[in-house]
């Protein structure tokens, strides 16, 4: 790599790149596999005080130096995966329908169709792509079946909130982020609990099968961090299912992405954040690896979608949850 491209993949990257770089000597070879073609306003409050908060931080938990983990953006529309979409006529992507302002359907807009932040994403790529952002077709996933069902290609990608991982970039291949965030603690405003603290011990907490929180939980139970009373056994397939519970009374606490749960909270007015986020996590759209040209397209995308596109959907849907200055959830620019 010349010092010109480290440069501007220092640049591209920030701290997104730094926490995944150690993927790169695992991940690269796979990144680099033959290309296949896949088969197949309601108003609201939020919540409570304390809005989500996501900062970009320099993360070393992959160790490593600043490099970029996907291809970089192109607007070719000649590989195989871009070209089957075409042909087809429509792009399939896994999505979120139950996540408010994200993924979700709004009973009192007219046929209820699929709304929201990453559904704004999903009509973007396809607009882009195949030439009409109507030209897609959402299919509901739960959050742990997300990566089956593009290593399966039941979908060409998935739009779902979904942060980068190493672990996950051994499976899917990944854009650049198009949104920051971090862990949070979501709990009843009458509850004691602070924050990802010590006050979580002794209490029952939920997060979902298969993501971020659930394995930083995991983890963090194991290392000490958490206190070793705090009960991490109840999961559930989707993340809306943690605040039913949480409403239910049968869990003290919800773990999950801020940018979420502040989401969850103007829900429910009887919920709130508790403490800062305690990670720094990013989205990203995944996609099969064998995909390249599909990731090179998509990244393409994003480029002109922080340009033109990110901020007024970001206004839409979550200036009321997350606050008016969508700097802390900017992606790192190109």
């Amino acid at each position: 790599m010349t010092a010109r491209r480290l440069r501007a993949s220092v640049k591209g990257w920030g701290g997104v790149a730094a926490m995944l770089v150690a993927c790169a000597l695992t991940f690269v070879l796979a990144l680099l596999l033959p290309l296949n073609h896949p088969r197949g306003n309601g108003s609201t409050g939020t919540g409570g005080p304390g809005l989500a908060e996501a900062t970009q931080a320099r993360d070393d938990s992959c160790g490593g130096h600043p490099e970029r983990m996907s291809p970089p953006a192109s607007s070719d529309e000649t590989g195989p995966a871009v070209t089957a979409i075409k042909q087809r006529g429509y792009l399939s992507v896994g999505v979120d329908q139950n996540s408010y302002r994200w993924g979700y359907r709004d009973p009192n807009t007219k046929g209820s169709d699929l709304e929201g932040f990453d559904i704004d994403l999903a009509r973007e790529i396809a607009r882009q792509v195949v030439g009409r952002p109507d030209a897609v077709r959402f299919h509901a996933i739960p959050t742990n079946q997300r990566i089956p069902a593009i290593k399966n290609h039941q979908v060409d990608m998935v739009v779902r909130t979904m942060t980068i991982t190493c672990d996950r970039l051994a499976e899917v291949a990944f854009s650049e982020p198009y949104f920051t965030t971090g862990q949070q603690v979501l709990a009843p405003k009458s509850s004691p609990i602070k924050g990802y603290d010590a006050s979580l011990a002794g209490k029952r907490i939920c997060s979902a099968q298969g993501s971020t929180a659930n394995a930083k939980l995991t983890e963090d139970s194991k290392t000490g961090r958490l206190a070793a009373s705090a009960d991490i056994s109840t999961t559930v397939p989707n993340q809306l299912d943690c605040l039913v519970k949480l409403q239910l009374g049968e869990v003290d606490a919800v773990v999950t992405d801020g940018a979420l749960a502040a989401s969850q909270a103007a829900q429910d007015p009887t919920v709130e954040l508790k403490g800062k986020p305690f990670t720094t996590e990013y989205y990203g759209v995944a996609m099969n690896k064998d995909d390249k040209d599909l990731v090179r397209r998509v990244n393409q995308v994003l480029e002109d979608y922080r340009r033109n596109g990110w901020q007024a959907s970001y206004t839409r849907w979550l200036s009321q949850t997350l606050g008016e200055d969508s700097t802390p959830s900017r992606p790192p620019s190109t």
